[in-house]
Parts: structure tokens; C-alpha cells; sequence
């Protein structure tokens, strides 16, 4: 029995990435997904105008595209991305079966996120027997100097970035193009779902996915000055390294985690951000941990440290709900008790509890301000900003942190001053 579609609201959106349009709806797409398979074929799309609640609108396309469908035999479309190109819409889909690169990236194109989509063709294939990168988990996005590319790929040979046409949207460079991210086999090379986005200050982010999409899946970034890299972590580790422990390798933003009286939130991933006038959001989906079949999508505010790092809220986005004060700016703002979750690169998946921290007068003494809520403590640098805690439903104030070896703390002020 199918089921009722009209209920899912934000479930079973998995591999999300969300667009705003001109009158300001926001339309996330998302893979076939269902935990018991896709309900039918053509990427899922939702609606919503708060980024919170979530209609489902049905499909984009009529199924597997057949070029798609007869190169890689998918019953189901993965991880589409969606850019808009002057007064076009692209959508990058990906057509594969699990645990093969028999794959293919396509493109269809549409005057309007709801369509109608028009099918473009293959963008870059890849072959199971043949050495190389998975084609799927595209990732359109345009430098500095407006040269077009797609980042992809998905375990076994790593992400590459290859480039594309501007006028056409299809592949202009030579596949399987410039390899920015790897991991050795020890791991089964799990990494998958890139996304890079410039950092304020010039440069890029790449943001990925690291190890099992059912139960240890999270989130690392490396930062690198060009678009092609060579992508670092904050440790300046590369991340093409094969001999590295690659427990370590990769700066982490967001793991498995639970919050007292929240849920227990597993396997975060496969991450877009959003970026929306002067806020970015992270897009990104989730696993109940209590039912790990049951995954849905999950939208973090994200900002970026005083050196031009990527980190994101403890909490989700509250929508019209979310604080838009200024940041602090004076550290005797922080004072307080707060719920803190520290994740550590080796332990890294499954659900990291949160604990408990007083910030007080011994800690606010060696606080040092940066200016827009930007902070640094001994081996720490935070943004604090205002939030609502999801858990006893009130605003308050969190911060987003990373410490020099690139392990990434979030906290939730219980308990003011």
C-alpha cells in the first residue's frame, strides 16, 4: 500500500537542497526516498514559506529520464541540485542503484522551480568497471571569476569537480575532471554529497559527507583559496590524503547528536546551504535515532568564524520565530549555564550526548570578542548568536565553535545570567 504523500510534510526528504523564488516560496528537492522504497519516480518537491513547514507538491519529472534510465538501469532519481542560471532553473539529478558507479548526471531545465522541466541530457556518466568517480551528487556553483563547474561523486574514486558550459549547463571540461576530496579504502573511501560555497573573505568552502548514510553519516569541511583546491582542514590536513587516519582527517561540523528532552538525532548529512539576502542555512537531512529508517530534512542557521570557517547552530531553524538581534558583542553576555555538544573527529557517528557548562566569571575573564558575535576562548573559536531552543521552546542564545584540531562544539543557553 502506497502511502498518503499529503502527510509526509518533512519526512522522507532525503539528499535535500532548498531555492527561494521571486514571491519568496521556498521549494526543496530531494531524492526518491521512502523507507520502503521510492513511492514513484521524478525528485520530490515540497514547499514552504518558513522553511519550517513543509508541503509536499509531488514531482518534477515523469520518472527516470530514459538516457538516465539506460545508462544506469535506476528505478528512482538521487540528490538532485537545483541553481538558477539568469532566468533559468537547472537541475542536476543523478540516476544510479546502491553500491554500483554504473551512474549518470543529468540536467533538466525549467522556467520555474515547479516546472515545467525540460530534459537537457547526461552530463557526465561513470562506469562500475572502470576506475574513477561515482557520477551522482552534483553540485552546480560558479567562481570568482564566473567560470561555471559541478563538483561530484560519491565513494569509490572521490569528489572531482569538472567544468560546465555557462549557456548549456552540460560539461565542457574532461571527465572525470580535478579531484578535490578523497578517502582511503579503509573506510570503504566513504565520502559523498559535496557542496562548496565561498567564504567571506575570498576562497571556498567544501563541505561533504563523511562515512555510513544509515548510521555514522556526518559532516567535515576543508577550506582551500581556489574553487579546484587543494582543500585543507583546519589542522591543514589535505583532503586527498590516503595515509592519514582518516578518523581525522576533515574539519567536523555536525555529527549524531541528542539535547536533553529532545529526540536523539543520527547520521546528519548530505548537506546545501541556502543562502538566503544576508543569512545562510544549512539544508540537510537526518535519522531518527529511536527509528533510523525514518529520515528527514532539517534547515541549521550557518555562520562563519572570525577566520572563515563554516559552523552551524545546535538548534533547527525556528522560521518567523528566530531572533534577528544583533549579535552580542560584549563577552559578560554569555554568562550563564549551557548545553554544550562537543564532537571528536575519531568519534565521530552515532549520538553524542550533550553536558552541561558554566560560564562564568573565570571563563569570561579569558574571553576574548571579535566583533559580530564572534569569540575566542583558549584553543576555541565560537559565534554566538540568538536562537530558539527547540526543546523548552523559548529564545535564547547559542553558539558554534571549532578548536584548533577542527572538532566542533555547539552549545543552547539554558539558564541565564
Amino acid at each position: 500500500m502506497l502511502p498518503d504523500t499529503a502527510l509526509w510534510g518533512g519526512r522522507h526528504a532525503h539528499d535535500p537542497t532548498a531555492v527561494r523564488d521571486d514571491d519568496g516560496t521556498y521549494w526543496l528537492f530531494s531524492t526518491d526516498a521512502w523507507s520502503d522504497g521510492p513511492v514513484r519516480a521524478g525528485v520530490q518537491i515540497r514547499r514552504s514559506k518558513d522553511l519550517v513547514t513543509w508541503e509536499f507538491h509531488g514531482w518534477a519529472l515523469d520518472g527516470v529520464p530514459a538516457d538516465g534510465a539506460a545508462w544506469s538501469g535506476a528505478a528512482g532519481l538521487w540528490a538532485p541540485d537545483v541553481v538558477r542560471v539568469g532566468d533559468e532553473w537547472r537541475m542536476y539529478w543523478s540516476a544510479s542503484t546502491f553500491g554500483s558507479r554504473t551512474s549518470a548526471i543529468g540536467l533538466a531545465v525549467a522556467p520555474h522551480p515547479t516546472g515545467p522541466w525540460e530534459d537537457r541530457g547526461l552530463v557526465v556518466t561513470s562506469l562500475h568497471e572502470v576506475d574513477g568517480p561515482n557520477a551522482i551528487d552534483a553540485n552546480a556553483v560558479v567562481d570568482a571569476d564566473g567560470r561555471h563547474w559541478m563538483v561530484y561523486g560519491s565513494f569509490f574514486g572521490g569528489i572531482h569537480a569538472i567544468e560546465l558550459d555557462p549557456t548549456t549547463g552540460l560539461a565542457v571540461g574532461e571527465a572525470p575532471g580535478i579531484l578535490l576530496a578523497r578517502r582511503p579504502r579503509s573506510v570503504e573511501g566513504a565520502v559523498e554529497g559535496a557542496f562548496v560555497l565561498p567564504r567571506p573573505d575570498g576562497g571556498y568552502a567544501l563541505v561533504l559527507s563523511y562515512d555510513s548514510l544509515f548510521s555514522t553519516y556526518h559532516l567535515r569541511v576543508g577550506v582551500s583559496a581556489q574553487l579546484t583546491g587543494p582543500y585543507a582542514d583546519r589542522a591543514g590536513r589535505d583532503l586527498t590524503d590516503l595515509t592519514g587516519d582518516p578518523t581525522r582527517v576533515g574539519t567536523l561540523m555536525l555529527a549524531g547528536h541528542t539535547l536533553d528532552g529532545g529526540r536523539a538525532w543520527l547520521a546528519p548529512g548530505h548537506a546545501s546551504v541556502l543562502t538566503d539576502g544576508d543569512r545562510q542555512l544549512l539544508v540537510h537531512h537526518v535519522r531518527d535515532a529511536a527509528d533510523p529508517t525514518q529520515h528527514e530534512v532539517q534547515v541549521r542557521r550557518l555562520v562563519w568564524t572570525a577566520d572563515g570557517w563554516p559552523v552551524v547552530s545546535p538548534q533547527p531553524w525556528a522560521g518567523d520565530a528566530e531572533p534577528d538581534d544583533a549579535p552580542p558583542t560584549d563577552p559578560a553576555a554569555l554568562a550563564g549555564t549551557w548545553e554544550v555538544v562537543t564532537f571528536e573527529q575519531a568519534t565521530a557517528g552515532y549520538v553524542t550526548a550533550s553536558r552541561t557548562v558554566e560560564i562564568g566569571e573565570d571563563v569570561l575573564a579569558v574571553t576574548q570578542p571579535h566583533g559580530d558575535g564572534r569569540f575566542s576562548w583558549p584553543g576555541l573559536d565560537l559565534v554566538v548568536f540568538g536562537s530558539v531552543d527547540a526543546v523548552r521552546g523559548r529564545r535564547t542564545l547559542s553558539f558554534a565553535g571549532l578548536d584548533a584540531d577542527g572538532n566542533a562544539t555547539l552549545g543552547t543557553r539554558v539558564v541565564g545570567p
